[in-house]
């Protein structure tokens, strides 16, 4: 009976951690949700918040649970996760997250999780363990996503240059700041969409580890994803302002035009990862599609030395937090 309650109250304690990492990833992404339509001045700090939370949150109701299950399921083998590996990489991945969020750099929330997994199973049972497809597949989109968004933010933005060359600026510029509170709304959408479920599929992993899910079932718990949603939708509310800087400003200026194009191409890209299943990161996604837009004006429009050092911190980000997680792994042998 006592180790029944001893694992129920460490299971308890890690599903608390996974929450606050999810909060933490809100936190941490409010910018990318919501830098370019402040950064453009179609709404107000406060507003944009509020605007991008809601769609963080009403995701629930419109993608599956495919990253989820990539996360929970596909990322180890099967019998290998315990409450160790889980302390391991939530606490790997949560350091990383408030050292990137002090410094002001937009990393990955996403791959630093998946890094911390990758982290503690090393530590626990070696590299054999891991499911060498959702690793790799993970691995592919680090490039893939900011390629796509830079792809798609720049097409766009030469398509709507293309459409509305007849037209005076000023009147597209009073029409994209309308379609900009739709194009945000797609993004945050998808924001939410792809980074609650990545909390989700690890608390999955625990619950089926610790027997209180059953390793075959098709989703997890209710509460579990709702839970999720909420947490995401409440970081973003309180929102990265040191981020917000960084995304909105430092890498290119923008207008509503670009910032429309920018969030539309970020919004694609992660509607398709998401549907394919693949936790991709919703900052290498914006941050290819804003330098995208700014490189269709002129070279000179992306200030390359501040988007070379978030590249930087994106290769950084797997084996930095798997090595936290690896240490925090036999941090958990000794506690629990």
């Amino acid at each position: 009976m006592e180790n029944v309650q001893t694992t129920l109250w460490v299971v308890a304690m890690l599903v608390v951690m996974a929450l606050l990492f999810d909060f933490m990833n809100g936190f941490h992404d409010a910018a990318n949700s919501i830098a370019t339509v402040v950064s453009t001045g179609v709404l107000k700090p406060g507003q944009a918040i509020l605007f991008a939370a809601f769609f963080n949150v009403i995701a629930l109701f419109i993608f599956h649970l495919s990253v989820a299950a990539t996360v929970g399921k596909g990322i180890v083998q099967p019998g290998v996760v315990d409450t160790h590996v889980v302390f391991g990489a939530l606490l790997g991945a949560i350091t990383w997250n408030v050292i990137t969020w002090y410094y002001g750099i937009p990393s990955s929330s996403s791959h630093a999780l998946i890094g911390g997994i990758v982290g503690a199973v090393i530590a626990k049972s070696g590299a054999s363990t891991l499911i060498s497809a959702g690793i790799l597949k993970t691995v592919l989109f680090i490039f893939v996503s900011p390629v796509l968004g830079f792809v798609l933010g720049s097409a766009m933005m030469v398509a709507v240059a293309w459409t509305f060359r007849r037209f005076r600026p000023s009147k597209v510029d009073k029409w994209f700041r309308r379609l900009q509170l739709v194009s945000a709304g797609a993004y945050s959408l998808g924001h939410g969409g792809n980074d609650a479920q990545k909390t989700i599929g690890i608390i999955w992993m625990l619950l089926i580890a610790t027997g209180y899910s059953a390793a075959g079932a098709s989703a997890p718990p209710s509460w579990v994803i709702i839970c999720c949603y909420t947490a995401i939708g409440l970081g973003t509310m309180f929102g990265g302002w040191r981020i917000v800087k960084t995304m909105g400003q430092k890498i290119t200026k923008l207008k509503p035009v670009g910032g429309f194009c920018a969030e539309t191409g970020g919004a694609i890209t992660l509607f398709l990862a998401t549907a394919l299943g693949i936790p991709v990161s919703t900052t290498h996604t914006i941050t290819g599609a804003i330098v995208g837009v700014g490189s269709t004006q002129r070279a000179s429009a992306v200030r390359w030395g501040v988007a070379g050092n978030i590249v930087w911190a994106w290769i950084f980000t797997i084996p930095a937090s798997a090595f936290v997680a690896a240490i925090a792994y036999w941090i958990s042998l000794q506690i629990f």
